[in-house]
């Protein structure tokens, strides 16, 4: 009895040790007396116990791998990059992933160090920035190239960080810096000249529209003037007495105006009651001495034209 209880309890192992499941996305290996035996895929799987064993599971879903390197540029600048590689085991290439390569992760590394130190050396550290997707494409090249024959597919490769020594950044922020402010004093001198310039053109203006107003105001001045020396004229008072008639007038609205306002502090000399009466004479005999000093000289002139007539 209890030897069939032990049949049983073996038998009811190895039922349980013949079936197995595989993960979707994942091949299993089998073995037969340690022999490559066959490749299982996702599912319930049936194998001999004892004589059939699992070898090992390969993972057929996309992975990445972050390498980081440091190498110098062209301009000598140690610089590290991070580039990760996304690749994936070929589903029909199971058996060379397995049995060809033992250590995927290193022989990826490795190639991407070879890769990446022969590519950056070429380069100053700006091309670096600006060519790292042509460093990238050179990376996947050259690992698919080799990775190929292992079963491996190289998916995409990404150099997602370039770090150069922290002096260098900090030299390249200044510049950078530099550059920003040496922009910004253009734009701002370029500014004051355009308002230095709508200044000076605003002036001009006003000065031209001012002299332009100035020029109106005596021309209306001297075209008053006319009208009341032709008005002085119709009764009587000749031209001389009538120009200095209008001065002392004038003289006598300005005292009056200055007057007016309480805040001057304008002193017009002279300022005697008897200053308009003396300046009234001496303008009346400043008139008639011009006047005969013009009548001499046309009187003059005729004589010498005379003159020279009779010569000829």
């Amino acid at each position: 009895m209890g030897f069939i209880y032990f049949l049983l309890v073996i038998g009811l192992f190895l039922l349980f040790a013949s079936f197995f499941t595989v993960k979707q996305q994942t091949a299993v290996i089998i073995e037969r007396f340690g022999k490559f035996n066959s490749i299982r895929n996702s599912g319930l799987q049936l194998k001999i116990p004892v004589i059939d064993r699992v070898a090992g599971r390969v993972n057929l879903r996309i992975q990445q791998l972050d390498v980081i390197i440091e190498t110098k540029t062209k301009d000598n600048v140690f610089v590290k990059l991070k580039v990760s590689v996304q690749f994936k085991v070929l589903q029909e290439k199971v058996y060379e992933a397995f049995y060809k390569l033992e250590y995927p992760h290193d022989q990826i590394t490795s190639y991407v160090f070879d890769v990446v130190r022969a590519e950056v050396p070429k380069l100053k550290l700006d091309d670096v920035f600006e060519r790292k997707d042509d460093i990238a494409v050179a990376v996947k090249r050259e690992l698919n190239d080799a990775m190929s024959t292992y079963g491996y597919d190289i998916i995409n490769t990404l150099i997602t960080d370039i770090d150069p020594d922290i002096q260098v950044k900090n030299a390249m922020n200044r510049i950078n810096a530099a550059d920003r402010e040496k922009t910004a004093a253009e734009y701002e001198a370029e500014a004051s000249r355009i308002r230095i310039v709508a200044k000076a053109k605003a002036e001009a203006e006003s000065k031209r529209l001012q002299g332009q107003g100035i020029a109106d105001q005596r021309r209306e001045i001297a075209r008053g003037l006319v009208e009341s020396v032709d008005v002085l004229n119709g009764v009587g008072i000749n031209s001389q007495e009538a120009s200095a008639l209008i001065v002392v007038t004038q003289h006598y609205d300005t005292l009056q105006s200055i007057g007016a306002d309480t805040n001057s502090n304008l002193i017009l000399l002279p300022n005697s009651p008897q200053a308009g009466s003396d300046m009234l004479n001496n303008m009346v005999a400043s008139f008639t001495a011009s006047n005969q000093v013009g009548e001499a000289m046309k009187k003059a002139a005729t004589n010498k034209k005379k003159n020279n007539n009779s010569e000829e």
